[in-house]
């Protein structure tokens, strides 16, 4: 155990904010949850489409596809944040965020055994406070989950697309203290902070990691990637418990 620091709300260094993920919370889509991270909520939808993008039909390339849309709605945090669609264009953030769902869910899924079909992941923020980016990966794997598990019962495909589940988790160093799970006042005055994104059987799909001061050790790099294992390990169980209900 990491040595004790006071957190915002009370944690070990080592401790995820309180996990709850609900499936099946909304009629319509094929697949859709509402992950909670402490204050953090987020719904991620997955709905199916016929067909696949037109650039895929061009170059003759095989299989189905799998894309991800991302918001903060205006509500999520202080002050209110337009609407992008108000601005005419979603910001860099949106668009970083979006390619990063995608790529998580592109890195899990065998796209030959979707079909000639398009996955569409819809990952709306009801609450910011840190986090939103790996909240929205973490649901987006359970949603698609229920959405293939549904092609498979409607027998429109063979076997499960879905290799594997895929999680991520925010890790910081915060006053030179290892932190798991940022909320949003930690991550601001982080020194360190890198998101992880790992698949359920242990392989790394992606870290993001910036030194926000100055350069930073690969030491430390080291000690939050075996603490975001310690987070994802539970965040896993919490995806598996979600898809048991």
């Amino acid at each position: 155990m990491l040595p004790r620091m006071n957190r915002p709300d009370g944690r070990q260094p080592d401790a995820l904010r309180p996990v709850r993920i609900t499936p099946n919370y909304l009629d319509l889509p094929a697949g859709s949850v509402l992950i909670e991270m402490g204050r953090t909520r987020v719904v991620c939808a997955a709905s199916i489409e016929d067909g696949v993008p037109r650039w895929m039909r061009e170059q003759g390339v095989r299989g189905g596809w799998v894309t991800a849309e991302y918001s903060l709605l205006p509500y999520a945090a202080r002050p209110r944040k337009a609407r992008e669609l108000s601005r005419g264009r979603p910001e860099g953030r949106t668009h970083e965020i979006q390619r990063l769902i995608g790529r998580a869910l592109r890195a899990v899924l065998d796209l030959d055994r979707l079909g000639e079909r398009t996955l569409w992941v819809d990952c709306d923020v009801l609450q910011a406070d840190g986090g939103t980016r790996t909240a929205s990966v973490t649901g987006a794997s359970v949603a698609v989950a229920l959405a293939c598990r549904q092609l498979q019962l409607l027998g429109a495909i063979a076997g499960n697309p879905l290799r594997t589940a895929v999680a991520a988790v925010s890790v910081g160093l915060v006053n030179g203290q290892p932190l798991l799970d940022l909320c949003y006042e930690e991550d601001a005055a982080a020194a360190v902070d890198a998101n992880i994104v790992m698949t359920a059987d242990g392989k790394l799909v992606e870290v993001q990691a910036a030194g926000e001061e100055a350069p930073f050790a690969e030491e430390d790099l080291g000690r939050l990637l075996s603490l975001a294992k310690t987070g994802l390990a539970q965040l896993f169980a919490a995806q598996q418990a979600a898809l048991s209900c």
